[in-house]
């Protein structure tokens, strides 16, 4: 007998939270003993590991023929990724941006969502597409590793201040990096599962208001899939590990796009047709979404307080459009 959706909903988002924990506790850590920055962890690791779930999402719905929920997935989960959770992130704690973010960062994600409105421009998304993502998000993620080794003096400073230089001396050992590397990867394997069974009770809440497939990725599977993004960013904010709060932020709609996306789209024998709603509408607010980060990353070098309240107020305003206009 299945559970109650409102029971799986819950228990999904428990699972979320000590998955978010282990994961934030063993990315922080293991980037210290690596002697990198958190924020090349958040923006690789952690980011394509929270993704996961829109990766689930979005090859189940194309082998049932649902290609608007998955995009509208990627569309729905990265505005969430920008105006609700940086905002709510800036909101308990003003985020400090770094200069690689607005040099790499910040544009890659603003390319990414502009080419796929581009590729999208057709009507459908192709293998062949599918295919340059995946060859973007490796030259992308080649450049971020090449660009971060010039910051490792810094890097090897920044954490004997934080952890102390008996944690980095400790970090020798194959041992400590073993335990680190497992809480990592465990609290992957949790968010995922988590946020598997968060969105299953989400959708059948969703359906039982005979809502459409798109409108259901847009927003209670976009929402559901970014719980792991979520709470690992706030609880990375409380925490005060801001890099890898929003590192984890821009990786994961970078990776969205190029990743998660560019899979799906290969495991779609004849491509994904595009709906005219995320193409005309939420392809391009995305992208939107995306642009303004670079202004609002330049001034004064951080998020602000400020900031983080309009775009929270802004995402409030985008779903209350969508309920009006699209249900």
């Amino acid at each position: 007998m299945s559970l109650n959706p409102y029971l799986l909903f819950l228990l999904g988002l428990a699972t979320i939270l000590l998955g978010a924990e282990l994961l934030l506790r063993g990315a922080s850590r293991l980037a210290a003993l690596l002697g990198i920055r958190p924020i090349l962890i958040g923006l690789t690791v952690v980011s394509i590991g929270t993704s996961t779930p829109e990766l689930a999402v979005g090859i189940t719905a194309v082998s049932e023929g649902r290609g608007s929920l998955a995009v509208g997935n990627i569309a729905g989960t990265n505005i969430v990724n920008i105006l609700l959770i940086l905002g709510l992130s800036a909101m308990i704690r003003p985020l400090p941006t770094r200069l690689l973010s607005i040099k790499l960062d910040v544009p890659v994600m603003i390319a990414s969502a502009l080419a796929l409105i581009v590729m999208a421009a057709d009507g459908i998304l192709s293998r062949l597409e599918g295919t340059w993502m995946l060859l973007a998000a490796l030259a992308y993620t080649l450049a971020l590793v090449r660009l971060s080794k010039a910051e490792a003096a810094g890097a090897q400073r920044e954490f004997a201040h934080e952890f102390g230089r008996s944690a980095m001396h400790a970090g020798s050992g194959y041992a400590r990096g073993a335990w680190h590397l497992a809480l990592l990867l465990l609290g992957m394997v949790l968010t995922v599962l988590g946020a598997e069974w968060l969105v299953a009770g989400a959708v059948d809440l969703a359906r039982k208001l005979g809502v459409t497939d798109a409108f259901i990725g847009l927003t209670i599977v976009a929402v559901g899939t970014s719980a792991p993004e979520l709470v690992t960013t706030l609880l990375a904010t409380w925490k005060d590990d801001r890099d890898v709060a929003i590192g984890n932020l821009i990786g994961s709609s970078i990776y969205n796009i190029l990743v998660i996306l560019g899979l799906t789209i290969m495991a779609a024998p004849s491509g994904i047709d595009m709906s005219r709603d995320i193409l005309l509408i939420d392809l391009p607010l995305a992208a939107l979404v995306a642009a303004v980060c670079l202004p609002v990353f330049k001034s004064d070098r951080q998020v602000s307080r400020t900031e983080g309240t309009f775009f929270v107020l802004a995402y409030c305003l985008y779903v209350a459009s969508l309920v009006w206009l699209r249900t």
